[in-house]
């Protein structure tokens, strides 16, 4: 795949930014290997090998979900766009984010690293408390 190099110099990225790059283009194999499964269950006319083939799909959204868990552990701003779009466990309209609606009310972590995140929240109701820090 392509998009496996690096687009700068390997010597002037930092650790966090190749481990970053790491889950990225993980992400990106397993997106493609969804979409590989679903597309050969979907033209798959023999029942059983439909069956495989959608567990196998699965399976990959099970790795691409981890991946999506740990970039957003290890990014502020992933972590608060997700927050602010609430895209896990909710029904609510994804475009009603950006436009004022949809939300709960409760306003995004601030980012790593900033005057905000550095004192602890704001927020009263510790979904922000812990961030996972690099293990890599």
């Amino acid at each position: 795949m392509a998009s496996d190099g690096y687009h700068e110099s390997l010597n002037r990225l930092t650790k966090d930014a190749r481990n970053m790059h790491r889950a990225i283009v993980s992400l990106k194999e397993e997106l493609e290997a969804i979409d590989w499964y679903q597309e050969r269950a979907d033209a798959c006319s023999d029942r059983l090998l439909k069956d495989v083939l959608l567990q196998y799909r699965n399976e990959e959204i099970e790795h691409a979900t981890a991946v999506m868990e740990w970039i957003r552990r290890h990014d502020g701003h992933f972590d608060a766009m997700m927050r602010a779009y609430q895209l896990m466990l909710t029904e609510q309209p994804i475009t009603g984010v950006e436009k004022g609606t949809g939300t709960s009310g409760s306003a995004p972590c601030p980012p790593r690293g900033s005057a905000s995140a550095a004192r602890g929240s704001d927020r009263v109701d510790g979904a922000c408390a812990e961030r996972v820090a690099p293990s890599c």
